[in-house]
Formats: C-alpha cells, sequence, structure tokens
C-alpha cells in the first residue's frame, strides 16, 4: 500500500515547486517526494497551511488501516479523494470523478462558445473549440487517460458536438481526443526515457527492455 500526503496552502517561493515538478510528483508519489516535502518543512523553507491538507491512502484494498498524520499539533484529517492541480485523484485510484468533472467543465465552455459564436464561421468556431474546449478535456490526461468506453464516449461527445456546430456535420479532420491522449503518453514516456529535467526521477524507474537472441549453436539467450 501507498500512502501519500495531499498538501496545498504553500506560503514561501520555492524552486522545488515550479510546474513540471509539481507533475512528477502527481504522477510517482512516492514516498521519496514526501520525504522531500517533510524535509522542507522541517527546515523552515516550506510552509504548509495543516487546514488544507488531507491525507489520502492509495490502495483498492477493501480493509484500510486508518491514518494518523499530524503537522504539528494538527491531525491531518483523512479523506478518499483529493482535487490535485484541478485533477480529481481518489483513493482507489479510478478516474471516474475526474472524467465527469472534465466533461462537465468542457460542456460548460462549448456551451458558452455556442452562445457566443452563432453566426460565426466555421474557422473561428473550429478555433474557439481548440482554444477554449479541447485544453480542458486533455489537461493532465497523461495521469488520468481512461481504457473505459463509457468514460471514452463522455469525452468524445463533446468533440462530435463541437464538430456538428462548426462544420454542421458531426465528421471533421480533427484528430480523435484517443489518438491525442496516446500521443501525449508516448510524448511524456519519451521526455523521462531521455531524462529531461523534471522527469529524470521517472526516467532513473524505467527498466531496459530484454531482447531474445537466437545463438549460433540454437540457443536462446536474453539480452539487455
Amino acid at each position: 500500500m501507498e500512502t501519500s500526503i495531499y498538501y496545498s496552502g504553500t506560503t514561501h517561493p520555492s524552486p522545488y515547486f515550479d510546474i513540471m515538478y509539481i507533475e512528477k510528483l502527481l504522477i510517482m508519489r512516492t514516498l521519496e517526494s514526501c520525504r522531500k516535502i517533510w524535509t522542507g518543512w522541517r527546515n523552515g523553507w516550506l510552509k504548509i497551511n495543516p487546514i488544507k491538507c488531507k491525507a489520502v491512502s492509495s490502495t483498492r484494498a477493501r480493509v484500510k488501516d486508518p491514518l494518523h498524520y499530524t503537522l504539528g499539533d494538527q491531525l491531518i484529517p483523512e479523506a478518499s479523494n483529493c482535487k490535485y492541480f484541478g485533477i480529481i485523484l481518489r483513493s482507489n485510484l479510478r478516474g471516474a470523478d475526474n472524467v465527469n468533472y472534465t466533461v462537465k467543465k468542457a460542456w460548460k465552455a462549448l456551451h458558452f462558445i455556442m452562445h457566443i459564436l452563432k453566426k460565426g464561421n466555421s474557422s473561428t468556431k473550429s478555433l474557439a473549440y481548440m482554444t477554449l474546449v479541447r485544453p480542458i478535456l486533455e489537461y493532465g490526461a497523461v495521469c488520468w487517460d481512461v481504457y473505459r468506453e463509457g468514460q471514452i464516449h463522455a469525452l468524445d461527445r463533446v468533440q462530435k458536438k463541437a464538430a456538428k456546430f462548426a462544420y454542421h456535420t458531426n465528421e471533421s479532420n480533427w484528430e480523435t481526443l484517443t489518438q491525442r491522449r496516446k500521443i501525449s503518453c508516448i510524448c511524456a514516456l519519451f521526455r523521462a526515457y531521455s531524462g529531461e529535467q523534471a522527469w529524470k526521477a521517472i526516467g532513473n524507474r524505467l527498466q531496459r527492455p530484454n531482447y531474445l537472441k537466437l545463438t549460433t549453436e540454437g540457443n536462446v539467450c536474453v539480452e539487455n
């Protein structure tokens, strides 16, 4: 079972808390990252507001041990989910809540565009969708990429409605959201493998693939 602390309300700027580093924490959620936060709090360069903190246990076990985390003398309340930089994380690691939240927010933005651009041309409507709606559907998709057909269909319905609004048809030359999420995941894997600064910790955990090789004697050996 992996246990982590959700934190917010930092009151002191720190170079460790740029956006890419926080994305790495969101993906990794390791105890090593939590130790860095704890060290910063103990050394005084990071201020954490206990009132805005939640203790979340990431597990799918039916029986869970209660969490007892404190900052100073104040107990951090335990929660089944938390909203982390716009992404809803549940203790059972399922993404249904985040998908529902994303779809609802995207529909709201799309209806706003449809109300304003009733008399706009197709290019303007398409640009408005790609600028204001699609980023909502793809925000943090590397972390919560869905695989259930119902959730995929709920996301695709927004784009199909936008295509019908822009081109008066369900068909368009836009890439599907599923294809774009796959590309985003591949790009994230490449960044981790190539050892970019914010993804280096993830890249260090990647294992090199094993290749099967047939020797001259007819035996099969494994090479890294």
